[in-house]
């Protein structure tokens, strides 16, 4: 066992469509392992207990916490930071605009986390009510905004992606 923490463990993951290959200290967290070795920095370490959501990322279409996941957990998976939300650096996606023209955001800590849980909502259920909004969100918090101007960003976000949806499909 202590060969293993002196050597690390060998992971390959996906990262906003990058590959990548790395040897992580096995106690790593996934959060540490996106903000020091790959330079995400989007991915926020608020209360460090999963409690707050400011280090929401995806992983393998799923909202996780990153600060509860071991980076040598995420062999052969998928994540998705706040870095690769966008298919155009130029663009932003339509969760991120709807945040920047709604309001949606004060300090910005929480942000990465919200606009990312919105987006798994939106995808999941792409008209969602007032009540279905703050339900997913429950489990992000904010200390600037009071939500109003996020639940009011994630249906304006809604009406972007439904409108831009190819007929016949939903976001």
């Amino acid at each position: 066992m202590d060969d293993v923490l002196r050597q690390g463990v060998e992971i390959r993951l996906t990262v906003n469509g990058r590959k990548h290959r790395e040897v992580v200290e096995p106690r790593l967290l996934l959060a540490d392992f996106l903000r020091q070795r790959l330079g995400l920095t989007g991915t926020h370490l608020g209360c460090e207990q999963g409690v707050c959501g400011s280090c929401t990322v995806v992983v393998d279409g799923e909202t996780m916490r990153s600060c509860l996941l071991f980076a040598a957990q995420m062999d052969g998976s998928g994540v998705e930071t706040i870095e690769g939300l966008a298919d155009d650096p130029d663009r932003l996606h339509p969760v991120q605009q709807a945040f920047w023209d709604h309001h949606g955001l004060q300090c910005g800590f929480c942000t990465p986390g919200m606009v990312l849980t919105a987006k798994a909502l939106l995808e999941e259920n792409p008209e969602p009510s007032g009540a279905e909004i703050r339900e997913a969100l429950a489990g992000n918090i904010c200390r600037c905004t009071g939500y109003v101007f996020i639940v009011d960003s994630v249906k304006a976000a809604a009406e972007t992606m439904a409108s831009n949806a190819p007929r016949g499909e939903s976001p």
